[in-house]
């Protein structure tokens, strides 16, 4: 096997003008593919990490039902106290889970007391609540810090910046909040303006924020209610995996359709963004295609011309008693040193870009977030995939003229002209 490839090496020596080319064909597919895998790759992972961890978690539970109707908050599937506890029960008993906390969502309309607008508000615990969301902080305006203090006391509000720019809110200010009660009567509250946040991508990007227990007060809702539990889970987790273990926990309890109670859902299931992030693999899934159809044109055409030029010598070494399937091994050997030199060099190239991009501080903007640094990953597993997609679309590539090589008659090629 040394000797075959031995050769091959030599035979593409041999012609050293079409073994560049060829080579730098090869190395300029890699090296696009390396770049745009980490680049690609690397903005997916940082918009999901920005989407999960300053707003929406790793997964979420509602009572059955209740993201159907999101749109409109209902208030009428929020869970009771009873089935919080069920469901954080379950919770604590499942592998990967590294922190919860409880939401209750609603609308209300606020006002300034000159002017007023509608408004998205998300009650937290503030304890539990940057726990599951981390991200959270770096949201808040005038505060990259991070938060001082508590998020939330008792009396206060956090205005999305736009909002707060179309009616003249600031810190400080007094707002009142007037919110329609599940049984339809309305009441209002007053409450301070502790912080501004900025918007993110998708519709939660306008949500306001307040303590869950005034929430309970302006909704007059039992003790406990909550519409939803958000859920982090640890690094090492499969989200798949765990909301799998998730629902089988919660399989127990059912409603009175002795249906199941609750519903599991992903980041991806709740935020817009989730079609982004399909449509960027989608991308590098196409690049890897255009890569691996430029290495076959290339090594499929130097081989074919290979064979073409070399009739006589593949009747020589014929003659002399060379089985077909050694002669098949030596071009099939040429095609795929071909596919090595230039996997190779492209992938050294295209790591080097990378650490040249991560290097240079590149930022960009993403929604209503601006200077967010790009930090292309080297992901060692996609360099492997992607060499051996090359290599073997090489040594598929030169299998043909191979093929037609093996299958010489000595006297043929001997005479040929």
């Amino acid at each position: 096997m040394r000797s075959i490839f031995k050769i091959a090496f030599r035979n593409m020596t041999r012609y050293k003008r079409r073994t560049i080319l060829t080579s730098l064909l090869i190395i300029l597919g890699v090296t696009m593919v390396v770049l745009f895998s980490g680049l690609a790759g690397s903005v997916k992972s940082m918009m999901i990490g920005l989407i999960t961890d300053s707003n929406l978690g790793h997964l979420q539970i509602h009572k059955r039902g209740y993201v159907s109707s999101i749109d409109t908050l209902p208030l009428n599937l929020n869970m009771n106290a009873k089935g919080y506890d069920n469901a954080t029960a379950a919770l604590e008993r499942t592998a990967g889970v590294e922190s919860f906390a409880p939401r209750l969502k609603l609308g209300a309309v606020l006002s300034n007391f000159v002017e007023s607008t509608n408004v998205r508000l998300t009650a937290v615990d503030p304890a539990k609540e940057p726990l599951v969301c981390p991200g959270l902080a770096s949201r808040l305006v005038g505060e990259p810090g991070g938060i001082t203090g508590s998020l939330l006391e008792p009396g206060q509000i956090i205005i999305p910046q736009k909002v707060a720019n179309g009616i003249g809110i600031k810190p400080g200010d007094t707002v009142v909040l007037v919110a329609t009660n599940r049984d339809g009567s309305v009441n209002g509250m007053q409450f301070t303006v502790s912080r501004l946040i900025e918007d993110i991508m998708g519709p939660s990007g306008k949500d306001a924020y307040m303590h869950i227990d005034d929430a309970r007060s302006l909704l007059r809702t039992e003790k406990g209610e909550v519409s939803e539990i958000v859920l982090r889970l640890t690094p090492e987790a499969d989200l798949k995996h765990v909301a799998k273990q998730i629902e089988n926990g919660l399989g127990e309890f059912k409603n009175k359709q002795d249906k199941p109670a609750f519903e599991v859902h992903s980041w991806a299931d709740l935020s817009p963004f989730a079609n982004i992030a399909n449509m960027i693999d989608l991308l590098i899934i196409t690049v890897k295609i255009v890569m691996i159809a430029i290495v076959l044109i290339s090594v499929l055409n130097v081989m074919l011309m290979s064979v073409f030029e070399r009739i006589r010598e593949i009747g020589t070494i014929a003659a002399m008693g060379t089985p077909p399937v050694k002669i098949l091994a030596l071009f099939v050997a040429e095609g795929f040193c071909l596919g090595l030199l230039g996997t190779a060099t492209g992938i050294v190239v295209g790591v080097a870009g990378l650490l040249g991009i991560k290097a240079s501080h590149v930022t960009f903007s993403f929604g209503r977030m601006d200077n967010l640094l790009l930090r292309p990953d080297i992901n060692l597993t996609e360099l492997a995939i992607i060499a051996a997609m090359v290599l073997a679309a090489s040594a598929l590539a030169a299998l043909q003229p191979a093929w037609k090589a093996s299958r010489m008659e000595p006297v043929d090629a001997l005479g040929h002209v």
